[in-house]
């Protein structure tokens, strides 16, 4: 059963109204970062590879230009998803609409942190930074253990 939006608006830091919705809760944008050098998934471990941070194109509205290609993007809320729950991650149908599409990954029971998504931009965009891009919802789920990978916390610590 997927709960409601004032639910999962409980465990997501910080939070408007506005991003509240009958069935989750809109994330919105912080960055947009580019890989520049390979990864790698192995048998034994991986290796994310090394990205850089893209600059807005307007300083002033904090807009970014993209052109098609892929993206990552990072979400500007610290989530965590609660015991007996796994959050999922869905587009906006804006983004949709303006042929893009963000794909996410499952976000398991006890992790938190401020997580990514991959933006394929199929059609040159213009996004701001706080824009609502992706809607987080989650459902009751069984599960032997919480969360404790490589990615739990990633970002909650103030930059240095």
């Amino acid at each position: 059963m997927y709960r409601a939006g004032s639910f999962v608006a409980q465990h997501i830091s910080p939070v408007t109204d506005e991003q509240v919705q009958p069935n989750g809760v809109d994330l919105t944008l912080e960055s947009v970062l580019e890989q520049v050098e390979p990864g790698r998934l192995g048998r034994d471990g991986k290796t994310v590879g090394e990205r850089r941070k893209l600059d807005c194109a307007d300083s002033d509205t904090e807009t970014y230009s993209l052109e098609p290609g892929g993206y990552v993007v990072q979400y500007a809320e610290t989530v965590h998803i609660p015991e007996a729950h796994v959050g999922f991650i869905y587009p906006r149908s804006s983004l949709m609409r303006n042929s893009c599409m963000l794909n996410t990954a499952v976000w398991d029971a006890g992790y938190e942190g401020k997580g990514e998504g991959l933006l394929q931009v199929h059609h040159p965009i213009e996004l701001d930074r706080g824009a609502r891009i992706a809607q987080l919802v989650l459902t009751k789920a069984n599960h032997t253990e919480t969360y404790d990978g490589s990615y739990q916390g990633e970002r909650t610590e103030p930059a240095p």
